[in-house]
């Protein structure tokens, strides 16, 4: 089964990726955390494919979580996430590993559908990303 982990404070938005997803890939299993220490707990137990992973955190940072997991197992893919679509943010997700940088508010459900779809394609195994 398509292991995921979405890392984001904000109850309303985790929710709706999460419906989002289930809507559009009923195979994924979608496992949750609300800030860094629980997405680590979460990273060592579930060992997610993909990972949703907001930039800011309490009790936590997303760039330093998403170097922590890229060292572990450079496989993961790691999106972060981010409410400032400022070219620095980039630089910062890209530098600490992350496969792929989304703004909130700017990225449309048709690009989260189109990223999670191409990965399942590429790896020839829907649930193996």
């Amino acid at each position: 089964m398509c292991r995921t982990l979405i890392v984001e404070d904000n109850d309303a938005f985790r929710q709706s990726l999460k419906e989002m997803l289930h809507t559009r890939f009923p195979s994924i299993l979608v496992e949750e955390a609300t800030d860094g220490l629980e997405a680590l707990q979460k990273i060592t137990s579930n060992r997610p494919d993909l990972v949703f992973m907001n930039m800011t955190l309490p009790r936590g940072n997303g760039l330093d979580i998403t170097k922590k997991i890229k060292g572990e197992n450079a496989k993961v893919v790691v999106v972060l996430l981010t409410s400032h679509d400022l070219p620095e943010y980039r630089e910062a997700a890209y530098s600490s590993g992350a496969s792929y940088f989304f703004a909130k508010g700017v990225s449309t459900s048709e690009e989260i559908y189109t990223l999670v779809r191409s990965m399942m394609v590429s790896r020839g195994d829907p649930c193996s990303f």
